[in-house]
């Protein structure tokens, strides 16, 4: 076997030992791929890492993945970049699948057994609620972007049908573009030189999957293009693709009720691996009247759906970055897409609460467990461990 080979086949071993340790969101993620591919590995050097998760963080999709297999193609190539992206989804996918199988068990064969997670619908709130202190005070840094947070969150309260969202941010990205000039100049080459292959790639799925499901009406084709779509609209990780989903699958289709959405991104929040995996929950579930061969479907295609829009976007894009970030506009855009973002995740909170009872236990899960992510070390998995605990002992005792 050739020592880049052997490269390859570590490489690999790597990305399976973060997707079943990485607990914590993208900032956990960074520091474990930091220490482990960069210092020990040495795959790439800390530059280019910061790199390719800015990169990442300004298109569409899943950082973290994009980010992964970002650091594939580099090392070797397409192929080994699809490998890292589906040994990095797949622990994840399968365990919130599993989830799946487990809320719709309790639902058909045990009624009220959902009250284990009692605590753990509001407490996905209170994970909400910190997630968007922490993107809004890094990402909203201007009036102008305030201004386009607070207009988005109250459209997205108003308006929340998923057609709305694409609408928001094209408009809180051009708006932003318009000042430009703000921006420094850089030196350096302004011709562009593009290899269009992945981006007619990206868009030729969206199309053909948006066309097959409209003549088909067959659900699997038309949950792909549901996940492929949102894969394709969504800017700032896995706390951004909340309000998408909840609004399509639970208040549009209603697929899945508030109380089984709100537990299924609690548990998600307790397993290591991409934010997105909720999506396979959510997919599962979504065909579940067609028994085990439909939450099995369900789930793998709505991985498929919501990973790889996102693939072939930083495939397309890591291939003239480098000239691409040159251009101000594009750097300005950057600026109202995420204050847009920012104002959707504001209306996901409010949208998530309103279905549930306003009493006292419910508002003091949500911020105990704002206060415990915000001020105490304890890590997302331990805190919905406790949640779980204390929903098992109310029930136990009330």
């Amino acid at each position: 076997m050739s020592v880049r080979k052997v490269r390859y086949y570590l490489y690999l071993q790597d990305v399976l030992l973060l997707s079943v340790t990485a607990f914590g969101g993208p900032q956990a993620f960074l520091a474990m791929v930091l220490d482990l591919m960069v210092k020990k590995r040495g795959y790439i050097k800390e530059e280019e890492l910061w790199e390719l998760n800015a990169l990442c963080q300004i298109l569409p999709g899943p950082t973290s993945t994009q980010t992964i297999s970002a650091i594939g193609y580099r090392i070797g190539g397409p192929n080994l970049a699809y490998l890292s992206l589906f040994v990095w989804i797949l622990p994840a996918t399968i365990l919130m699948i599993a989830a799946a199988f487990l809320i719709d068990f309790l639902q058909e064969n045990t009624p009220g057994a959902l009250n284990f997670a009692k605590f753990i619908q509001p407490m996905a709130i209170g994970f909400i609620i910190y997630a968007a202190q922490k993107t809004i005070f890094k990402m909203v840094k201007t009036s102008e972007a305030t201004v386009l947070m607070m207009l988005s969150a109250f459209v997205s309260f108003f308006y929340n049908s998923p057609y709305v969202f694409p609408l928001l941010l094209v408009v809180g990205g051009v708006s932003t573009s318009l000042k430009f000039r703000e921006q420094p100049k850089e030196d350096g080459d302004k011709k562009l030189l593009i290899n269009w292959s992945n981006f007619f790639l990206w868009g030729g799925v969206l199309v053909v999957a948006a066309v097959l499901g409209a003549i088909t009406k067959n659900q699997s084709v038309l949950l792909f293009e549901n996940f492929y779509r949102n894969g394709s609209l969504i800017f700032g990780g896995g706390q951004v693709l909340v309000p998408y989903l909840y609004t399509e699958f639970v208040e549009f289709k209603k697929f899945l009720s508030s109380q089984e959405f709100l537990t299924g991104y609690g548990i998600s929040q307790g397993i290591p691996g991409p934010t997105f995996s909720i999506s396979s929950y959510v997919g599962a579930l979504s065909m579940r009247e067609y028994g085990i061969p439909g939450l099995l479907t369900g789930g793998f295609i709505a991985a498929a759906g919501i990973f790889l829009p996102g693939t072939f976007l930083i495939f397309f894009v890591i291939r003239f970055w480098d000239q691409l970030k040159k251009y101000r506009p594009v750097r300005a855009a950057l600026e109202g897409i995420n204050a847009v973002s920012c104002g959707m995740l504001i209306a996901a909170a409010y949208l998530l609460f309103e279905p549930l009872d306003a009493n006292l236990f419910n508002i003091l899960a949500i911020f105990g467990t704002y206060l415990l992510l915000q001020f105490t070390k304890l890590s997302s998995p331990l805190i919905i461990i406790i949640g779980i605990v204390a929903g098992i002992g109310y029930n136990w005792f009330f």
